[in-house]
Parts: structure tokens; C-alpha cells; sequence
């Protein structure tokens, strides 16, 4: 069985402490959107991509178990965030970009996919299905660290990674950044959370 805090724990359970990566290209069922994701449209996507993410899991109970299927946990919600307007602060919320993602196995391709939104459809409507995208991202090299508490208080985390770089001879290539979410917000205090904050770099 896969397990990614076991078999990727590099990628999703890093120290508390900045370090450079190279991450490895990986497939995803992803939506995009934009606007505060402290509104319903980003908690309805969000639901969307797990109800996915489970029905792929659970098809080895089905009639037809998906060739290559192999068992597996699913993975953690991740989010590739960005500005809308360049010009205004990062703590708009509603200026906010993002393509929120969840990790998919090796075995799940286009016509796959497909059958899972209609079996998905049919048992949990959800209007986000019809804009799941099944893609494969690579984000190279980059830097990463462990943030602990809440997802306001990033700030302090990036100037960290920030002058981490700075000090190991690299420099952040693109003001998108990565966040993997590894705790559930409504049943985790804000000083508990957990998430991997990631953004991609390059050599001085």
C-alpha cells in the first residue's frame, strides 16, 4: 500500500526549518478559481475534488477495477495560489488566484476520470465536476518548510524561506506558491494547523 507520510515523506512532512527540493512531476485532478476561499465556492470545489479523490480509491470494489489499480491513501489538499491584481496586497483575499489539487495515482488517465465524474455526479451532484482537470505538474526545484499555526501568520514562514534562500546562493523564480494542506480546519484549532509552504527557485 502507498502511503504518502510514509513513502513520500520528504514531500509532505518537512521540517519545521526552510530546505531546497527538487520536486518530481506528479499527476492531479485540479480546479481553478479565484476570490476569498473563505467562501462557499471554494469549500464546494473543495468538496468536489475529495468526492473524486475517494470514488478513484474505492473503484477497487467495483465491477471494474481500474487496470494497474494499486491501494494507496489519498492524498492531502494542496493549492497553487497567485494575485489577480499584481498591484494590491497579498492579504486581499478576495485578489486571490488559485488551483486547488488533489495527488492522483499513477493508474487514473483521461477516460478513467471521466467515468468517476459521472459515477460521482450521480451519487454527490456537485456543479465544480464539470471543471475537474486531470494534469501533471512538475514544480522543480524549490524551497520548502513546515509551517505550524495559522494560515494568516504565512507571512513570517516565507520571510524565513525568503532569507534562506538568499543565504544558500538562490532567489524565488515566481510569486505563486504552493501550500499542502496536512490538517482540517474545522476540527483543528489555528494554532495547530499544519502545512507545507512551497515556491519554486533558482540559482543565483
Amino acid at each position: 500500500m502507498v502511503d504518502y507520510k510514509r513513502d513520500f515523506k520528504d514531500l509532505y512532512l518537512p521540517k519545521t526549518t526552510p530546505m531546497v527540493i527538487e520536486i518530481p512531476s506528479m499527476r492531479f485532478i485540479r480546479i481553478s478559481g479565484q476570490g476569498d476561499p473563505n467562501e462557499e465556492a471554494f469549500a464546494t470545489a473543495t468538496a468536489a475534488l475529495y468526492s473524486l479523490s475517494y470514488a478513484v480509491k474505492m473503484s477497487y470494489k467495483s465491477k471494474a477495477v481500474p487496470v494497474g489499480y494499486y491501494e494507496y491513501t489519498v492524498f492531502p489538499l494542496e493549492g497553487v495560489w497567485d494575485l489577480v491584481d499584481k498591484s494590491r496586497p497579498p492579504t486581499e483575499k478576495s485578489n486571490l488566484s488559485y488551483e486547488i489539487m488533489i495527488r492522483q495515482p499513477d493508474f487514473l488517465d483521461d477516460e478513467l476520470l471521466e467515468r468517476f465524474i459521472t459515477e460521482t455526479r450521480q451519487k454527490k451532484p456537485n456543479r465544480y465536476l464539470d471543471t475537474v482537470e486531470l494534469c501533471s505538474i512538475t514544480d522543480g526545484l524549490s524551497c520548502q518548510m513546515l509551517h505550524l499555526g495559522s494560515y494568516d501568520d504565512e507571512t513570517t514562514s516565507f520571510k524565513r524561506m525568503l532569507q534562506y534562500c538568499e543565504n544558500k546562493g538562490f532567489y524565488r523564480s515566481s510569486l505563486k506558491h504552493r501550500e499542502i494542506y496536512l490538517s482540517d480546519p474545522r476540527k483543528t484549532e489555528a494554532a495547530k494547523l499544519k502545512t507545507v509552504l512551497r515556491f519554486s527557485i533558482e540559482r543565483s
